[in-house]
């Protein structure tokens, strides 16, 4: 596993070194955007698992419309009668529309953690997501709604979750 986490954190700097130097010829403004807010996610365990949270995620522009996301989400809940924590470490490019209503899609892969007392479990995950931004301020815009499908294997069990998450972006 220890193998696995190294070789991802290798491609992802490097994904993102990738990314760092056709910005600067462009001459692109805003060229980092930061992402908090609230965030539901349902799990497709047997039996499901519906958990609340939080999200976090960095994206630096290569251009007007293309970027590098970095997303970090925490999650709690109950299963089964246990109290739970599910983390997802995800990276990956993101294409936007620029404009006051600005649509944007990502393809992300990291891992996911899930975590109980005394039981412990980690994945490999992947997810496709959308999403729409609004502005409010100059620097600052309205997360509407970021929903992604994340696809893990925890436990040697394959699910698809669903993560629909809403919060504040501040342009940089």
């Amino acid at each position: 596993m220890a193998v696995r986490r190294t070789a991802l954190f290798v491609l992802c700097t490097m994904f993102a070194c990738l990314f760092t130097i056709p910005t600067r010829a462009q001459g692109v403004t805003d060229k980092v955007e930061v992402f908090g807010g609230y965030s539901f996610m349902h799990y497709g365990f047997s039996p499901s698992l519906n958990t609340n949270g939080w999200e976090l995620a960095g994206e630096y522009k290569v251009n007007h419309w293309l970027g590098g996301v970095a997303d970090i989400a925490g999650h709690y809940g109950t299963f089964q009668g246990v109290s739970t924590h599910l983390n997802d470490y995800l990276f990956g490019p993101q294409a936007s529309f620029p404009a006051p209503v600005s649509p944007f899609a990502h393809v992300l892969v990291g891992e996911e953690h899930f975590g109980a007392t005394g039981v412990t479990n980690n994945s490999f995950a992947y997810g496709l997501g959308f999403g729409i931004d609004t502005s409010i301020l100059p620097q600052i815009k309205w997360r509407i709604v970021q929903l992604d499908v994340i696809h893990s294997h925890l436990f040697n069990d394959g699910q698809s979750n669903t993560r629909v998450s809403t919060g504040l972006v501040v342009h940089f």
